[in-house]
């Protein structure tokens, strides 16, 4: 098609963003907002054909997107709009769908522009005895020969970090070295992180997650294409050093209503999130306000956090859907927010007071499609690893089956909120994982197991966080997010022997979060666990510690982090 008739607003060239229905495309769309660029949504085969430039951001699992793009008849002309050479930018699974396959999805065939296919990730011990866990999370870096030149990579040096999350990965090989861009290292396993020929580019990172660097990288590509036509020369795979994984800082804003209605920031001791007042008094105190959440996160993006984690500590009581403010919250915080978003807070199904059924998924799918990375559960988790652990037969109708079958595991995270129970012995609770307590009780009792509680830890259970974290990995989930009541709001640092405890039980990455006090918790957790990531909200909110402070300490450790 003339390049006259290619999709332009007003006459000025425009970036079509192809919309499938998958995962959270706003963000992206958002990013190319933010870059300058006019953006435009499409989602049939002839608006793909008259694409100037067209991002295609896939998320998901391989499989399900594969089978949309099928349903929706767009396969050809994708695959049409790649091979004539036109601009393409493509997206972690959009990468992966250039490919012939994937071992995700066996049997479904990929657009076949790239020899070869993708593989799963090998969890366990890497090949230098490292404990590897799947998914690959986190902020990782980009091998590049400087011998070769790209203007998509122009700037970037061995130093910057952009940010993967998938479980499944491109080998270096003979038949696709000439598309190989960049490569990364994981477990001791080198794979490619992005590729390119000519005008075709796709990473398998989010640039849209990158900060500053994703940011810079893919405002390269869409200005060579739509302010000029000079060509993009190819690379090949790098012979450089190891990338590392970064550790992951994360702040975490607690939020929901304060008694005057208002939508605010607060922190809990122990959970309980009002503000102390006189045993005599009849009167509840007030709900704790640390701010408002859009700007609080907006403050932690530009002061270097990792991610961001939304929690609606009171959606239990409510109908999620009808939880506007949320999902303000999160279409808000997205405009300018280049880093990775997660939402958590009563995600489940449920009925309407409409009489109107909601599945899960569908409460999640409008989450992701309202700026959400990932979505965290947790009451429905308990629910669903007890159900595993009676024995029953699970049908693929639980949230965390329906969620990361559509979007994979690498988008469901498992909130599990612990609290000890003490006993005499390991032999007093034989159901249970029963380790040594950090601190004996009143009555002298050295040993405890962690129950497991639901609607905020308000209600304990009979299971334990263990049995909760083996179940929910079993079901799907991509990552645990492990809290401790007791821990909670008392910042004396993280409940070191839990975290020992569930990762020796699971092979996905843990969050470690609960009772961060100073920047010296973060170093103690990864250096005495092995956690890949750790979560503090109070003392970020109150700026008793700043994130910079605490990226300094792990620096000062030798601990990997992004700077």
């Amino acid at each position: 098609m003339a390049d006259s008739k290619r999709a332009r607003v007003d006459d000025k060239l425009v970036v079509s963003l192809l919309d499938y229905g998958a995962g959270n495309v706003r963000s992206v769309r958002n990013a190319i907002r933010h870059l300058g660029f006019n953006v435009q949504d499409i989602s049939t085969p002839e608006h793909i054909a008259e694409a100037r430039v067209l991002v295609f951001p896939g998320v998901g699992s391989f499989g399900n997107a594969m089978n949309t793009l099928k349903d929706r008849g767009l396969v050809d002309a994708l695959r049409a709009y790649v091979s004539a050479g036109h601009p393409f930018f493509g997206i972690c699974l959009g990468m992966q769908t250039l490919f012939e396959g994937s071992d995700e999805s066996p049997g479904v065939a990929g657009l076949g522009i790239i020899p070869g296919t993708v593989r799963h990730f090998r969890s366990g011990l890497s090949e230098d005895n490292q404990s590897m866990v799947v998914p690959h999370i986190g902020w990782n870096g980009l091998n590049f020969e400087g011998t070769h030149s790209s203007c998509v990579l122009e700037g970037l040096d061995s130093a910057d970090k952009v940010y993967f999350v998938h479980s499944f990965r491109v080998d270096i090989s003979e038949a696709s070295a000439d598309w190989a861009l960049t490569t990364t290292s994981y477990g001791g396993q080198e794979f490619v992180s992005s590729v390119q020929k000519g005008n075709v580019v796709a990473t398998q990172f989010h640039p849209e997650k990158s900060g500053d660097v994703g940011l810079r990288l893919l405002g390269r590509f869409l200005a060579q294409h739509t302010q000029g036509s000079a060509p993009v020369s190819k690379m090949y795979p790098p012979t450089g050093s190891p990338t590392v994984l970064a550790k992951r800082v994360i702040s975490c804003l607690d939020v929901r209503s304060n008694d005057d209605g208002d939508l605010v920031v607060t922190k809990g001791d122990q959970y309980d999130v009002r503000e102390a007042v006189e045993s005599t008094s009849a009167e509840r105190g007030a709900v704790r306000n640390l701010g408002k959440p859009v700007a609080l996160a907006q403050r932690y993006y530009e002061e270097g956090a990792d991610e961001v984690v939304f929690l609606n500590i009171t959606s239990f009581r409510q109908e999620m859907l009808g939880d506007t403010p949320m999902l303000r919250v999160l279409e808000q915080a997205s405009e300018n927010i280049f880093v990775p978003l997660t939402v958590g807070g009563g995600i489940r199904g449920y009925t309407d007071s409409a009489g109107r059924a909601w599945t899960a998924l569908e409460v999640a799918s409008m989450y992701f499609r309202a700026g959400a990375d990932k979505i965290s559960l947790g009451t429905e988790a308990v629910f669903a690893a007890e159900k595993l652990e009676r024995g029953e037969e699970l049908c693929g109708d639980t949230a965390i089956e329906q969620i990361s079958h559509v979007y994979g595991r690498q988008a469901v995270v498992v909130s599990i909120d612990p609290r000890r129970v003490y006993v005499d012995s390991p032999a007093a609770a034989p159901k249970h994982t029963v380790i040594l307590a950090p601190t004996p009780n009143e009555a002298g009792q050295t040993f405890c197991w962690y129950q497991a509680t639901v609607k905020g830890g308000r209600e304990g259970r009979d299971i334990d966080a263990v049995a909760v974290a083996r179940a929910c990995e079993k079901l799907g989930a991509g990552e645990i997010m492990l809290n401790c009541i007791d821990a909670d709001g008392q910042g004396k640092g993280y409940e070191l022997s839990l975290i020992r405890a569930v990762m020796a039980a699971v092979s996905i990455p843990i969050i470690a979060s609960s009772g961060a006090g100073v920047a010296e918790h973060f170093s103690e957790v990864f250096k005495e666990t092995g956690a890949q990531a750790a979560l503090a909200a109070g003392m970020f909110h109150r700026k008793e510690v700043a994130i910079a402070d605490v990226k300094k300490e792990l620096a000062s450790k030798e601990l990997p982090v992004r700077t």
